[in-house]
């Protein structure tokens, strides 16, 4: 998308467009990725007046003067939590909610992180690396096998239920730490549903949140949040082994490949794709077995 199209496509955050003014509660989201996702499913109840504005890791320091204008028009902000400081600016959920105009507030709703249908799938976050091609994710197998170390394939069973407990209690323990709204409960029911990758949230979870905000914002309105009609998070769909669902004992079909902006890639050349990328930028492939070794060994991987 060009900077034209992304301003355009933003239009009520940059100045472009009129911010609605109906009467009804003036909200925006403000997080990452999941946010916007979040915004459409609150949208369908249609009682809100919602502005969509760009994810906070796509801010810039142009945009700040933008971003304080919408916190002097909402009543509400969903926030997820971001750590003050974030990317060098005043970005921090707290920085930005001492922002907001008087009378206003803060919903605080969780950050979807769960690797349990997803075990071999991590995320390398460092200033020394970059994220890989075709896909954001790595698979630690074929970090572990890039560093020079072997080992089983899939998980084994124990494994995969004790990393989907871990996860999960994980995320309980942030949203009482962050006192935000709950969605380990739905993330728990939903099963092979919960998620497309380990943060990118199914519409189960994203629906059932949006029925939380909502609640929070106009309680006993009667407002029903519906079903879009297509998945809100789709620009990339992660494999589903047979043998996490067999372990979880969940239903649900597995999937050998990928979708990546609704095109099927082969798992085979997102591999291909990544080896490559780790004999050129082996620094990454030691950031991420430094974060990952103890899961590795946990899954029986050695040198």
């Amino acid at each position: 998308m060009s900077e034209d199209g992304r301003r355009r496509h933003y239009g009520g955050f940059y100045g472009l467009e009129e911010l609605p003014a109906t009467g009804r509660p003036r909200l925006a989201v403000f997080g990452n990725c999941q946010a916007e996702a979040l915004r459409v499913a609150l949208d369908t109840a249609d009682v809100l007046d919602t502005v969509r504005m760009p994810p906070v890791h796509e801010l810039e320091e142009a945009d700040l003067p933008h971003l304080d204008r919408l916190l002097g028009w909402v009543d509400v902000l969903v926030a997820q939590s971001v750590a003050d400081g974030y990317r060098g600016m005043p970005l921090g959920t707290d920085q930005v909610a001492a922002r907001l105009r008087a009378g206003a507030r803060v919903v605080a709703v969780p950050n979807y992180f769960f690797t349990g249908l997803y075990p071999e799938q991590v995320l390398v976050r460092h200033p020394d690396v970059e994220d890989p091609p075709v896909v954001p994710y790595h698979d630690v197998r074929r970090l572990a096998r890039a560093a020079g170390w072997d080992g089983p394939w899939e998980a084994p069973a124990a494994l995969v239920r004790e990393l989907a407990a871990d996860s999960l209690a994980e995320l309980e323990r942030r949203e009482r730490a962050q006192e935000s709204l709950c969605i380990s409960d739905v993330v728990r029911a939903a099963g092979a549903e919960a998620g497309r990758t380990v943060d990118h949230p199914g519409n189960e979870v994203l629906l059932a949140l949006a029925r939380r905000v909502l609640e929070e914002v106009v309680p006993g309105s009667g407002a029903a949040v519906q079903d879009p009609g297509r998945v809100l998070l789709a620009s990339v769909s992660t494999p589903l082994s047979s043998s996490v669902l067999e372990a979880l004992d969940l239903r649900g079909e597995p999937r050998e490949g990928w979708l990546v902006e609704g095109e099927a890639v082969a798992d085979d050349e997102v591999g291909a794709a990544h080896r490559e990328f780790y004999a050129r930028h082996p620094r990454v492939v030691e950031v991420g077995m430094e974060k990952k070794e103890d899961l590795l060994r946990r899954w029986g991987w050695r040198p």
